[in-house]
C-alpha cells in the first residue's frame, strides 16, 4: 500500500479502562481490529486475535500488544470453519484465563459491476464469513460473557444504506446489525451488552486489496469529512462499548463513525 494505514494507536493514552479484562478480536491483524486490539492492551485488557493468513501482520499486532505490558495470542484459520469459530474461543479462554470481551470484526467483500456477476458460491463464502461467523463465535463464547461481558460487532455504512457493487456484503452488514438488535435483546438477562460499530470509508488493507485502482484513488471523497477515516480513528468507539465505565446503560446501539454524513430515521 502506498498510503499505509495508521492502526497503531500512537498518539492513544489509555486509562486502565479495560484492565484485568480479556478480550479477543476476530481480524485482529491489521486495520480496524489492529487499532482495536492495541487500545484495548492500552486500557490494560490482554488481546487475542483470529485471523486468516497474514502471519507477519498477526505477529506485529502481537509485539505491539505486548509492547504494552500486556498478554497476547494469535489465532490463525479461516472462521467460516463454525469449529475454528469455537476454537478460538476456547483457546483464548484457556490461554489467557478468560473471556470479557468479543469483538467480532472479521469481513470479506469482492464488489461486482452487476448484480448477476454475482454468484452462489461468492454469495455463501460472504455471508460464511461476514454474518455466520459471528453467529458461531458468540455462541461459543456467551458461558465465558455471562455475568458482565460484552459484543461488539462491526457493521457498515453499507450495511444501513446498501451498495450496487457490494451488494452481498452489505446484506451481510444489515444483518449484523439486525443480530446486534436481536442480541441485545436476548442475552440481557445474562448480563451481556451487545453492540455494533457500523464505520463508513475506512482505509484499511481492504480496500486495495479489493477495489479497482480507479476506486482506490477516490476512496472515502464522497463524504463529508472528504476522506476515509483512518483505523486509530475508528477504534475508540469499540473502548467505548468494551468498557463498563462508560458505556454500561448501553445495549442495542449500533455507533456510526461516517465523517459527517447524517442518516434519516
Amino acid at each position: 500500500m502506498p498510503d499505509q494505514p495508521h492502526d497503531e494507536m500512537r498518539a492513544y493514552r489509555g486509562r486502565d479502562l479495560l484492565a484485568g479484562k480479556v478480550a479477543l478480536v476476530t481480524g485482529g491483524d491489521s486495520g480496524i481490529g489492529r487499532a482495536v486490539a492495541v487500545a484495548f492492551a492500552k486500557e490494560g485488557a490482554d488481546v487475542a486475535i483470529a485471523y486468516l493468513t497474514e502471519t507477519d501482520d498477526a505477529r506485529h499486532t502481537v509485539e505491539l500488544i505486548e509492547a504494552e505490558g500486556r498478554s497476547a495470542r494469535s489465532f490463525v484459520g479461516d472462521l467460516a470453519d463454525p469449529e475454528h469459530c469455537a476454537d478460538v474461543v476456547a483457546r483464548t479462554a484457556d490461554e489467557l484465563g478468560g473471556l470479557d470481551v468479543l469483538v467480532n470484526n472479521v469481513a470479506f467483500q469482492s464488489p461486482v459491476d452487476d448484480f448477476m456477476e454475482l454468484t452462489p458460491s461468492q454469495w455463501r463464502r460472504t455471508f460464511d464469513v461476514n454474518i455466520d461467523s459471528f453467529f458461531h463465535t458468540i455462541r461459543a463464547a456467551v458461558p465465558h460473557l455471562t455475568g458482565g461481558g460484552a459484543i461488539i460487532n462491526t457493521g457498515s455504512i453499507n450495511g444501513l444504506r446498501g451498495n450496487k457493487q457490494l451488494i452481498d456484503y452489505s446484506a451481510t452488514k444489515g444483518a449484523v446489525t439486525a443480530l446486534t438488535y436481536s442480541l441485545a435483546q436476548s442475552l440481557l438477562e445474562r448480563g451481556i451488552r451487545v453492540n455494533c460499530v457500523a464505520p463508513g470509508p475506512v482505509w484499511t488493507p481492504l480496500i486495495p486489496a479489493t477495489l479497482p485502482a480507479d476506486q482506490v484513488g477516490e476512496f472515502g471523497r464522497q463524504v463529508p469529512y472528504g476522506r476515509a477515516a483512518q483505523p486509530d480513528e475508528i477504534a475508540p468507539s469499540y473502548v467505548f462499548f468494551a468498557a463498563e465505565q462508560l458505556s454500561s446503560y448501553y445495549s442495542g446501539e449500533v455507533l456510526a463513525p461516517i465523517g459527517g454524513e447524517t442518516l434519516p430515521g
